[in-house]
């Protein structure tokens, strides 16, 4: 589970990035990304909707992500980044979430 400081949980905040962040799109996921502070931790915020599969299905997904992001914020910072999950998603086993969401959050702090 990622720490409060690395959780976006306003609604303000994912709507700011969904329509102005950079994007990054992947065959799982779909990435929003936005620069903070240099010194400021990685902020993360996942959404999963119901086209993903049942709510046993997205719950599965979105914990898969969330982990990965776990990892994520103890390596980077400086930015907050949004991942919804696309359809997909729901037949990968963790090793290609892991892999997509990795390449997703590296190709949006380089840009």
């Amino acid at each position: 589970m990622l720490a409060k400081a690395n959780r976006i949980v306003a609604g303000v905040d994912y709507r700011r990035l969904v329509r102005s962040g950079r994007r990054s799109r992947g065959a799982l996921v779909l990435g929003y990304a936005r620069r903070t502070a240099p010194d400021a931790p990685l902020r993360m915020g996942v959404i999963v909707a119901k086209n993903v599969g049942n709510a046993v299905v997205r719950n599965r997904v979105r914990r898969r992500i969330k982990a990965v992001g776990w990892s994520l914020a103890q390596e980077t910072g400086g930015f907050d980044v949004v991942l919804r999950a696309l359809p997909a998603a729901a037949r990968s086993d963790f090793a290609a979430i892991d892999a997509e969401v990795r390449r997703s959050v590296t190709e949006l702090s380089r840009s």
